[in-house]
């Protein structure tokens, strides 16, 4: 692991596949940055980074920087018709229970999961 990366190698590949199942389930777009703001104001900072993203209104940032504690969700507008604010919270609020005690890939793992389930259609049944 590269000196200040926050993941291993096998942690990014864990992660990927978790990405992949959950952009298969909810048909939106996970991004994740681990790593350190480049500006104090931490939320300002991974609304850029969403704003730089290929389809931003399609996509889902989970930014976190372990040495601030800081963790920051990003929706875009196409995924928050889907996915509440409490939602949002809900799954932040896991993440930084697992931060907590030393477990960044459990965290990160079990938030993704979370937002794609709420943000996953709902099937609807017509009469």
């Amino acid at each position: 692991m590269p000196s200040g990366d926050p993941l291993s190698q096998a942690d990014r590949l864990a992660l990927d596949r978790t990405i992949r199942l959950a952009e298969q389930s909810c048909r939106f777009e996970f991004s994740v940055y681990a790593g350190p703001a480049e500006s104090d104001d931490t939320r300002a900072w991974a609304t850029r980074l969403h704003n730089r993203l290929v389809a931003p209104s399609r996509s889902v940032l989970i930014f976190v920087d372990p040495a601030r504690r800081a963790t920051e969700v990003v929706t875009g507008g196409d995924v928050r018709i889907h996915l509440t604010d409490a939602e949002v919270e809900l799954a932040v609020l896991a993440m930084s229970s697992e931060f907590a005690v030393g477990n960044l890939l459990g965290g990160l793992q079990r938030g993704i999961s979370m937002l794609a389930d709420h943000a996953r259609p709902q099937n609807t049944l017509h009469a």
